[in-house]
């Protein structure tokens, strides 16, 4: 099988020489233990990748990769960053992402933390 060498770029671009376009989905926000968020980020329209941790370490958050499990126990990313920049970016963007979920939860929670608990009256009974 051949295969072929690709010249790397110096920075992530776009079809235009733009940017890469990053769109963050956050599927799940963890209030416990080190997982901040899991989410899905698509890549100029072209490419989702799906299972990506944010996460909280010792230096602050940080992207984990969708991963894998070899036979003899060690963790191999299936997918990830080639470059820093990009790595970069893709963390800015879940980061942003992460936080405007986290603020509109926090609103949802404070909106049913006012309003009042609706009386239920038991089966049977009327209020």
């Amino acid at each position: 099988m051949k295969t072929q060498q690709v010249q790397p770029k110096t920075q992530p671009e776009g079809h235009a020489g733009n940017k890469m376009g990053i769109d963050v989905k956050i599927n799940s926000i963890s209030m416990e233990g080190n997982i901040l968020a899991t989410a899905s980020i698509n890549l100029n329209q072209c490419l989702a990748i799906r299972n990506i941790r944010l996460m909280n370490g010792e230096k602050g958050m940080f992207l984990s990769m969708p991963s894998y499990r070899t036979g003899n126990g060690e963790f191999r990313d299936i997918c990830f960053p080639i470059t820093a920049e990009f790595r970069t970016q893709m963390t800015e963007a879940l980061t942003s992402a992460y936080k405007e979920a986290l603020t509109i939860q926090q609103g949802k929670m404070a909106q049913m933390a006012e309003s009042p608990v609706p009386q239920i009256a038991p089966a049977g009974l009327s209020m």
